[in-house]
């Protein structure tokens, strides 16, 4: 298997990219989000790939971040999600973005990714949420319950702990006064 792949960009013509590796020309497809953080044409370039040989073909896509190619691998044992509605996903939201949609569970956020229907979302929503180790917080903490949930997450509380303190919360808390809040809560338990 090929996992990562250094060498020189010699084109960019979206979604692919051609990375010269000693002489050996790999065609690469990428992520727009991939895209649009590769180097000027004729640098150096990095990315992570996965490699995938079918009956008809042997494709290369590659990935900015070790984190991106891990979301695009969950995203492929998901049945129905193939390279290119994966591809598709990473194109349309960053990594932080799904991980916050899946945490509250928004299909509505999913629908708008080219190629994702109502009942794709709803799969991908329902089969990320493990695969991701995602906490799903509920509607009643506000729309705002991932951004206070990840809030906590990085202040230091694991996951059961923020998810029980954002679901304390009442319906539409700002994320300043959900995170003062959820830490009152927090430091009584």
């Amino acid at each position: 298997m090929i996992g990562k792949i250094t060498g020189r960009l010699l084109e960019r013509r979206p979604p692919q990219i051609l990375v010269d590796v000693h002489g050996v020309g790999y065609e690469i497809d990428v992520s727009m989000s991939t895209f649009y953080q590769l180097p000027a044409t004729g640098e150096d370039v990095s990315l992570y790939t996965h490699f995938v040989v079918r009956e008809d073909a042997q494709l290369l896509y590659g990935f900015a971040t070790e984190q991106e190619r891990h979301v695009f691998r969950q995203l492929l044992k998901i049945s129905g999600v193939g390279a290119r509605t994966a591809l598709s996903v990473l194109s349309g939201m960053s990594i932080s973005d799904l991980y916050d949609t899946v945490a509250a569970q928004d299909g509505a956020r999913l629908t708008k990714v080219p190629g994702i229907g109502k009942k794709t979302a709803e799969r991908l929503l329902l089969e990320l949420k493990d695969k991701l180790d995602v906490t799903v917080v509920p509607a009643a903490g506000g729309g705002h319950s991932g951004d206070i949930l990840n809030a906590l997450q990085a202040l230091g509380y694991n996951d059961k702990e923020a998810a029980w303190a954002v679901k304390q919360l009442p319906g539409g808390t700002a994320v300043a006064d959900g995170i003062r809040q959820a830490l009152k809560l927090l430091s009584k338990s």
